[in-house]
């Protein structure tokens, strides 16, 4: 998915912000492009797995101690990602949002839609994604949201 959203940016000449010409800015986005896939991306898809998708093919419920495992896992990188990612910028790669903060966010939903509200007590995170959702625009922001949110119903 990466690969495909480098190459929608280069083909259709997006806004500088999506994926910055600036070096530095570009090479944050890189950076946590790279970063995400084994630690906001494994984790977040974990709890979700463990906590939705496996109970509901399996109909068994989760033992809980893999779950409070699964848990700290995503509590450790959650707690990089602010401190490293968000540090007190407004995203990721500064004051615009980028691929970054939408790639990101979108890996955060996951364990949010199985019922773990990650945001909540991390008012940075909170306020990044309050930014995030503004930028992209909260209607469609939900949109793109709609069916995963509804999993826990099946």
């Amino acid at each position: 998915s990466i690969a495909i959203l480098l190459y929608l940016v280069h083909k259709f000449k997006t806004p500088d912000h999506w994926y910055p010409s600036d070096l530095q800015k570009r090479a944050r986005v890189d950076e946590y492009l790279s970063w995400q896939h084994a630690n906001i991306r494994a984790k977040g898809s974990k709890l979700f797995l463990i906590k939705v998708l496996l109970p509901l093919l399996t109909g068994q419920p989760l033992p809980p101690e893999k779950l409070a495992f699964a848990t700290e896992e995503l509590n450790v990188v959650l707690k990089q990602f602010e401190e490293k990612f968000l540090q007190d910028k407004p995203f990721i790669a500064g004051s615009e949002i980028s691929l970054a903060d939408v790639v990101a966010l979108v890996e955060l939903m996951q364990p949010v839609c199985a019922g773990y509200d990650l945001f909540e007590e991390r008012p940075k995170l909170t306020e990044w994604r309050r930014r995030v959702e503004e930028a992209v625009g909260k209607q469609l922001f939900q949109e793109a949201h709609k069916e995963i949110m509804n999993i826990k119903n099946l």
